[in-house]
């Protein structure tokens, strides 16, 4: 066990505390990038880590009463199935090709990386433009549990394959699509990827993908940086943490691009594209969000 993990680890808790994104983001490339694991053991591992923390703070959440349990479980009809579906994959593509995988999971990491960071840049810098009308509770008709369904899959396929994005991709559609407050965004959110989190950990565990003494170097520390995080967000800049986030994540997907072997002009292609089709989805967003003002809000 390398002890540096316990300060990567408090880091990457304390972001998480402080932004309620950035787990599994930011901890895999750090394991790539920095400690040389293997990237199908850093998803693994960073997964495992990940479902006990998400674990802890889903349980808090469903105390509070901040989680909107059936959206939670339409979410998790589809996530559930498609993460361990990912996981499967992973394993057929490592069968298959054996260590020539590592260049395909970091590519795809990378890829899922920029989408990410892209995000949360915008979440950052242009959500006080979304002017939605939110709501606490709503009746879920059959057009919401399909979404969720949908929403569910596409992104618990790309958390079983990369580890990035559980807490990120799913808190923008809680809060463009379902319109919900702050707090039951969080819940839900939190709750939600404690189980699709979970699934993924068993099936990577079952696979032996996961390395326990990395799970435990940081979790020592990610526990207390979570902890300390979550207490000091109302006294530090959070748009400033989100945007420094945002910046970070798609840096180290290019380092993950470079360390692949890919071209810097594709690398580089592939965050404009990215950034592209982020900003035609704001735009859509901002359309939706001046629709809803002019709408009555279900009940």
């Amino acid at each position: 066990m390398d002890p540096l993990l316990i300060p990567f680890g408090f880091g990457v808790g304390f972001l998480v505390g402080m932004t309620g994104m950035g787990g599994g983001s930011l901890m895999t490339p750090l394991l790539i990038l920095v400690f040389g694991t293997s990237p199908v053991t850093a998803v693994g591992s960073d997964i495992t880590y990940a479902a006990v923390t998400k674990s802890v703070g889903g349980w808090r959440h469903l105390r509070l009463e901040t989680v909107n349990l059936g959206l939670s479980f339409w979410l998790a009809v589809g996530s559930v199935p498609a993460a361990i579906a990912g996981v499967w994959v992973i394993e057929w593509l490592h069968d298959r090709y054996g260590n020539s995988l590592d260049d395909i999971v970091l590519t795809m990491l990378a890829i899922a990386l920029i989408v990410v960071g892209t995000i949360v840049l915008g979440r950052a810098l242009f959500s006080n433009g979304l002017h939605l009308r939110e709501r606490e509770r709503f009746v879920l008709t059959r057009r919401h549990k399909t979404a969720a369904v949908v929403i569910g899959a596409s992104t618990g396929f790309v958390i079983g394959l990369t580890s990035a994005g559980s807490g990120t991709l799913i808190a923008v559609f809680l809060i463009a699509y379902y319109r919900l407050v702050p707090k039951h965004v969080v819940g839900t959110d939190v709750f939600h990827a404690a189980v699709l989190l979970s699934a993924a950990a068993i099936a990577h565990v079952v696979a032996g993908n996961v390395d326990f003494s990395l799970v435990g170097a940081i979790l020592i520390g990610s526990l207390p940086g979570v902890w300390i995080g979550s207490h000091l967000i109302t006294r530090l800049p959070t748009g400033v943490l989100r945007t420094a986030l945002g910046v970070v994540m798609i840096g180290a997907s290019l380092a993950l691009f470079d360390k692949a072997d890919l071209e810097l002009i594709y690398a580089v292609a592939i965050v404009l594209a990215v950034a592209l089709l982020a900003f035609i989805g704001a735009r859509a967003l901002g359309s939706r969000a001046r629709a809803t003002r002019a709408t009555p809000v279900e009940p």
